[in-house]
């Protein structure tokens, strides 16, 4: 039922034969007019059906329009507005050519120009797929996870706090085009208490240039957030109450004064969420410390409660004109309460049964402040010199306390009174990051052909983790040795690139880059006074980027790239947390890089993009795979290295009009993989299919109503040696918008048919750590519980300076890419 569900969801609904207009826009002297706007307009109520911009060469085509009767209405900064005469497009001539187009110049000065216009909610370039979530109805009140969750490629494993863009885990978040240097379960968890209200847009980049970092070898996530270039005072204020499993309720408030010289901005955002989870798992596996073989059944439920604070500051300052210097601040606080309930069934041949009963209570705490100083300056001819010194301070707080009974079959405590068996524990763990990250950038424009661009960047981190378990023996806490750790991660990363954008005409761009790195990371084990991990990692990074427009509706680009995903601290450092008597998690000091080779081809027509991709990763981290523990006596669920993993890989981005009041969208991320491993007993070679489905439906309905229905499916596939089901959710949400300027009510319902359940397996594949076979369902709250939200949002302001606009296609191209 849930497959013929989604089959059903995601097929193509049939609609009318759609057409297209297009012409060119010139002035009076018949010089193409650029980046003025196109409106297509219902004839009979002057109602907008779509909008574009025209090209460098005037030229503009809009698609997708059903039949009917239209007309257009064009308008650009320093031109009086034009409206066409109307004319009708038939299913048997879809095509309108409109000519030529003559704006005439405006000699009046206009107090205030304001231009509206609904950005589509995917985009799609040459380097990746652009998402404009401010445009989405399930937005609001959403947190980033959750945004991100229903963005195309894209899987969230709430379960161990993973993500995989397009089949693969290394991936590199950033914030604002900075990269996030945390451990990627780090990165979720601070994501998930991340409001989503803030977010402008999500960039997933498959091929970045060479001035990107170049870690993150399945790609990067640059997450966008809102930042004001009106002038005057102008500012947005949104509420949110929900409940699921318990109360949820989010606020926020952002400000911004622009002068035109300076430009003060601002934005605080709190959220609550009492939330659940939970999983149930059954297996057999070899049990030393039980005696032997065993078979289990365990059910763990989670009822955090999160609170989180998110608050920036900012101010951009203008002295003198081709200067711009500024800073600003980003504060992220998570303050949460841990309560886990562990129940568990063992029985060991020929009957001997022992009972588990443990709670976990406790707090964690995390606070991130990123603070950042920049200046640029706008020499003439082309030049153009930035520098930029980024700071974070990171630091994690995690204690619990756990209390255990761990029983035989006559009531008796199981093992003797020692550490792995106490029925009193204490998890302890402090985790302080420091990174200082400057660069510099230099860019030379030469005439209309040639940009080239280079920069020297250099990073350096220091990460100081203690971790512990205590266990109460004999009325006192004390610890095994293994258990008690302080490390010490040292690491610097070097970097110089250096590219160029060449256009030998007007519809064919070469983008060449080449990036070096060089990186040392030194891992101390303060407490035993020993190197874990003392390498050195110089690397050149390749990257180019071919595009050829055929017209001004189709282009073909091809690109390769060269990429890296070092592991992080939390994947190298040889602590130890608690899971219980039989397991614990720790890292692997013998990690090694994943490389990564990437060759794209692509292909955009009118809207419609599609893309076949080709790849080689050696040594790919799985995360959370099995293996045994020194003394081998318990399981240790740790990252590892597989051999190699070969992707093919295909994309498609459809969007469909079928009228002018409904837009649909459908993405699919599919491929075929080929991996290797070798840390499990037996070594296993798996070739599997897996893909990704998403699609929204927008309705535009009348009296300002709009309806959103959204959903995702993932595929089958693998992590590793672990296996993991496919699952999918639907979403709902309804937005209408208030009268004057009253702001909009929205309300939204997170996988109300109750389908995000994940199901994974250990043992399926290959013979894994003491022959373990396991299957693990996981719920989130929405599989049990309805989560429905309900937010009101306000834009206030008044642009009060007149100013003149020029559009300049570089700063056009580069704001695009890194959201300013």
């Amino acid at each position: 039922m849930r497959v013929l569900m989604f089959s059903l969801l995601f097929a193509l609904i049939g609609y009318a034969a759609l057409g297209q207009v297009s012409g060119k826009l010139t002035d009076m002297a018949g010089k193409p007019i650029s980046y003025a706007t196109a409106s297509l307009l219902k004839a009979t109520d002057s109602v907008s059906v779509r909008s574009t911009l025209t090209g460098e060469n005037g030229e503009y085509s809009l698609g997708n329009v059903p039949p009917g009767k239209y007309l257009l209405r064009f308008s650009s900064v320093g031109y009086s507005v034009l409206f066409t005469s109307s004319f009708e497009l038939a299913a048997n001539q879809p095509l309108k050519d409109m000519d030529t187009q003559i704006l005439r110049e405006n000699s009046k000065q206009l107090n205030e120009i304001v231009i509206r216009a609904d950005k589509p909610l995917l985009m799609q370039r040459a380097d990746g797929t652009v998402i404009n979530v401010e445009n989405s109805v399930m937005t609001k009140g959403s947190s980033a996870l959750e945004v991100l969750e229903r963005s195309p490629g894209v899987v969230i494993d709430h379960q161990n706090n993973g993500l995989i863009l397009n089949g693969k885990s290394g991936v590199m978040v950033m914030l604002n085009g900075k990269p996030i240097r945390m451990a990627l379960d780090q990165v979720v968890r601070m994501l998930g208490g991340m409001s989503a209200n803030e977010i402008a847009k999500i960039e997933l980049l498959t091929s970045p240039s060479a001035a990107y970092d170049a870690d993150g070898n399945a790609g990067l996530i640059n997450i966008v957030t809102k930042k004001s270039e009106k002038q005057g005072t102008n500012g947005s204020a949104s509420l949110t109450a929900g409940y699921g499993y318990g109360v949820k309720a989010t606020g926020g408030l952002s400000l911004d004064h622009n002068t035109g010289k300076t430009n003060w901005y601002g934005s605080y955002n709190y959220s609550h969420d009492k939330t659940y989870s939970d999983f149930h798992a059954v297996g057999t596996e070899q049990e030393p410390l039980l005696g032997g073989w065993a078979s289990s059944d365990f059910v763990s439920i989670d009822n955090p409660v999160l609170n989180n604070h998110q608050a920036t500051l900012g101010l951009d300052l203008k002295p003198v004109e081709g200067l711009v210097i500024g800073g600003s601040l980003n504060y992220n606080n998570s303050n949460n309460t841990v309560h886990t309930s562990n129940k568990g069934v063992y029985l060991v041949p020929p009957d001997n049964i022992y009972r588990l009963n443990a709670t976990v209570d406790g707090f964690n705490y995390w606070r991130n402040v990123t603070s950042n100083l920049y200046a640029e300056k706008q020499f003439t001819k082309g030049r153009k010199l930035s520098l930029n010194i980024d700071h974070i301070n990171y630091k994690n707080d995690y204690h619990i306390d756990v209390l255990s009974s761990f029983l035989d079959q006559n009531s008796d405590q199981a093992g003797n009174n020692d550490t792995l068996f106490s029925p009193r524990a204490k998890g302890l763990a402090n985790t302080h990051i420091s990174i200082w990250a400057p660069k510099i950038d230099y860019t030379k424009v030469f005439g209309s052909k040639l940009i080239l661009a280079g920069g020297l960047k250099a990073t350096q981190t220091r990460t100081n983790s203690e971790s512990a378990i205590q266990n109460l023996v004999n009325g006192a806490y004390v610890s095994r040795p293994s258990a008690v750790n302080q490390i010490l991660m040292k690491e610097e990363i070097g970097a110089a690139y250096s590219s160029l954008s060449y256009k030998p005409d007007r519809s064919t761009e070469l983008m060449a880059g080449l990036r070096y790195e060089y990186s040392t990371t030194r891992i101390s084990d303060l407490l035993a006074v020993s190197s874990l991990a003392n390498r050195n990692l110089g690397m050149w990074f390749p990257s180019i980027l071919l595009t050829k427009k055929i017209n001004n509706d189709s282009e073909w680009s091809l690109s390769y790239s060269k990429r890296i995903s070092r592991p992080s601290y939390n994947d190298l450092a040889s602590y130890v947390t608690y899971n219980g008597p039989a397991s614990v998690n720790t890292g692997n000091p013998l990690l090694k890089p994943t490389v990564t080779n990437n060759l794209k081809l692509g292909y955009n027509y009118h809207g419609y993009a599609f893309a076949a991709l080709l790849s080689r990763d050696d040594n790919p981290i799985a995360r959370n795979q099995i293996v045994y523990t020194a003394d081998r006596m318990q399981m240790a669920v740790s990252p590892q290295n597989m051999l190699y993993q070969n992707n093919l890989a295909f994309q498609a981005n459809i969007p469909i009009s079928p009228t002018a009041w409904w837009d649909m969208s459908y993405n699919l991320n599919a491929g075929w993989h080929q991996f290797k491993i070798e840390y499990t007993p037996q070594p296993a070679e798996r070739t599997y299919f897996s893909y990704n489905l998403n699609t929204m439906q927008v309705f535009k309905l009348p009296a300002k109503l709009s309806i959103e229905l959204s959903g995702y499916y993932n595929s089958p596939f693998y992590n590793g040696s672990r296996k993991v089901d496919g699952y999918g959710v639907l979403n709902a949400g309804i937005r209408k918008v208030l009268k004057n300027n009253n702001g909009s009510l929205q309300l939204s319902l997170s996988d109300p048919l109750h389908t995000n359940v994940i199901g994974s397996y250990f043992g399926k594949l290959t013979q894994e750590a003491f022959d373990l076979k396991s299957h693990v369902d996981f719920h989130t709250e929405s599989s049990q519980y309805m989560v429905i939200k309900l937010s009101y949002s306000k834009s206030f302001g008044v642009t009060t300076s007149t100013r003149r606009i020029k559009i300049d296609k570089n700063a056009l191209e580069e704001s695009e890419r890194i959201g300013h």
